[in-house]
């Protein structure tokens, strides 16, 4: 089985490397980084950077593709050569997933039309606009379509769609061997638990502010 996970200018690296440590754990599976072009990728923070081994147009079959969220979404939203693959090797992949805004992607690709997605949360009306059905949940499955809301819930739909695939025991295997085992310092993960005054700051930086 071959996973192929996208890379494009200022991706958040979590996006990608989360579904990387769980979902690239299946038995058997190749995972590839792929881009438009090979080499160095850096992420939103620039002072890091994934290597894709493999164009888009080298890797036209994958069996599951997972597309990162990142501030360098916004603008691959037009981009004819991401978009063009995305809705090509849709059509024969097994599984078609993504990490935060990376679900705004798909849906200009016009996959998730009439289908329920998840997002990060200050980005999920910008689903509705693609016919998506903005869902709040961690992890959101549709027939195929696997979407996982921000960054750090990359590892949950990971493991979730390891389950699915590899069974439930290798999936615990697989977190159990990555200690994946969450206590945060604080209950402020989500804008229903953190103070308002942090969502509000948040939600007046936020590039998806609808006018």
């Amino acid at each position: 089985m071959q996973i192929a996970i996208v890379l494009y200018d200022r991706f958040t690296a979590l996006d990608a490397v989360g579904p990387y440590e769980t979902l690239g754990r299946l038995p058997g599976a190749q995972t590839l980084f792929v881009a438009e072009r090979t080499g160095p990728v850096r992420t939103d923070t620039r002072a890091l950077a994934l290597t894709a081994d493999r164009t888009l147009a080298e890797v036209p079959d994958p069996d599951i593709v997972v597309v990162p969220g990142g501030p360098g979404q916004t603008g691959q939203m037009e981009n004819r050569a991401l978009l063009d693959w995305l809705r090509t090797v849709d059509a024969t992949s097994a599984w078609t997933t993504s990490v935060c805004t990376g679900s705004l992607l798909l849906a200009a690709a016009g996959l998730l039309r009439g289908r329920r997605a998840t997002s990060h949360w200050l980005a999920l009306d910008a689903l509705k606009p693609f016919g998506a059905e903005p869902a709040g949940e961690r992890v959101v499955f549709d027939g195929k379509y696997v979407t996982a809301a921000g960054v750090s819930s990359g590892i949950d739909m990971g493991l979730t769609l390891l389950g699915r695939i590899a069974g439930d025991e290798h999936a615990q295997a697989v977190q159990l061997a990555t200690e994946y085992d969450p206590q945060p310092p604080y209950d402020a993960g989500s804008p229903r638990k953190a103070p308002r005054h942090i969502v509000e700051r948040l939600r007046a930086r936020s590039r998806f502010i609808l006018r």
